[in-house]
């Protein structure tokens, strides 16, 4: 399966046998903190990081799953120019009406008895919209995942607009309620991979993803899916500060409390409240950067070496939570005495 995943063109990596994580990085990897980007691992035919190190080359991935057949096959949706629907089924208390489509209210006329999952809010927001369910969207790739849930693929004709990635509990970009997006900045779990819970398999007769309905982009962009470039910074200049600072081993140690919190979350790929830490130290780190406590660059380098050792796969989002935490955080200048 990984051969032919490449040779559609999308490049591969190795899942751990068993799971649909990424296999483990080496022991220096696990135990250093860097970045992908600098990571002599990749340049060398490793399958450190994640995502990060997916390949088309033919003779690397056989020799990758020459060494352990176990591995199950993770796909970069970026590099692979590919936006899958995931459709969750997970038991979960539904929330309010107002958000079960992010930017959609929904009249109390409309009854939402028997709503539970994202098959319902996928459906919903295709009926409101007078377009197909993608679920029932026969002429494109459709995975059934071993929860009960259903990758829905599509591949995408512009390689200039890309995608980020979203779960559909997020309070900031998500398309509706249990409904993620894998995207540009992480990966997609490739059908015939087994894990303990059972097999991803194909449903029907496509194995090929069609191209991106221009209804669903419409709402992708609607709901901020699309990444756009970064904007050149301009430098902040702070007021001269005359009053009283705080050491900066207290601002340090206030911080760590908070990155403690996100470098626990490794010990999980999901279901640990990650997103939510990290925008907490991230937030707490740019109110003390903005009252002089700490150095910006070193923090945010800190933030993200710490973000990345837990979540790997998802660097590009993990940079977008620190620089939108801090910015927010810049707004409101902390004294760290008042907080340790």
């Amino acid at each position: 399966m990984a051969l032919w995943c490449a040779a559609q063109g999308w490049p591969v990596h190795p899942l751990a046998p068993g799971r649909k994580t990424p296999a483990a990085n080496c022991g220096k990897c696990r135990h250093s903190k860097h970045i992908a980007k600098d990571c002599p691992c990749l340049r060398q035919g490793r399958w450190c990081h994640g995502f990060h190190a997916a390949t088309l080359d033919p003779a690397l991935i056989d020799r990758w799953w020459g060494t352990t057949p176990s591995f199950g096959v993770g796909i970069a949706c970026g590099p692979a120019n590919l936006v899958v629907i995931d459709i969750d089924a997970h038991p979960a208390a539904v929330p309010d009406r107002n958000r079960l489509l992010p930017g959609i209210p929904i009249h109390e006329s409309v009854n939402l008895h028997g709503l539970a999952s994202g098959f319902d809010t996928l459906a919903l927001l295709a009926a409101l919209r007078g377009e197909q369910d993608p679920a029932h969207d026969t002429d494109t790739l459709r995975v059934r995942t071993p929860s009960g849930g259903l990758h829905v693929w599509y591949r995408t004709t512009q390689p200039t607009v890309r995608y980020r990635c979203s779960t559909g509990s997020s309070p900031k970009v998500a398309l509706a309620w249990q409904v993620d997006i894998r995207a540009h900045g992480g990966y997609i779990v490739a059908p015939s991979t087994r894990t303990a819970k059972g097999a991803y398999r194909a449903e029907g007769d496509t194995r090929l993803p069609a191209v991106l309905p221009d209804w669903l982009h419409h709402e992708l962009t609607r709901t901020g899916h699309i990444i756009t470039p970064p904007q050149p910074r301009l430098a902040t200049v702070l007021p001269v500060r005359t009053a009283h600072r705080a050491s900066p081993r207290t601002a340090d140690r206030v911080l760590s409390k908070l990155m403690e919190q996100v470098q626990q979350c490794a010990t999980a790929p999901e279901g640990t409240g990650f997103t939510e830490k990290l925008n907490r130290a991230a937030y707490t780190a740019g109110g003390l950067v903005a009252a002089g406590h700490l150095d910006h660059d070193a923090i945010r380098e800190q933030l993200l070496n710490v973000a990345n050792d837990a979540r790997p796969w998802q660097t590009l989002r993990n940079e977008k939570i620190i620089d939108t935490g801090m910015t927010a955080g810049a707004a409101r200048p902390l004294n760290p005495e008042g907080l340790s």
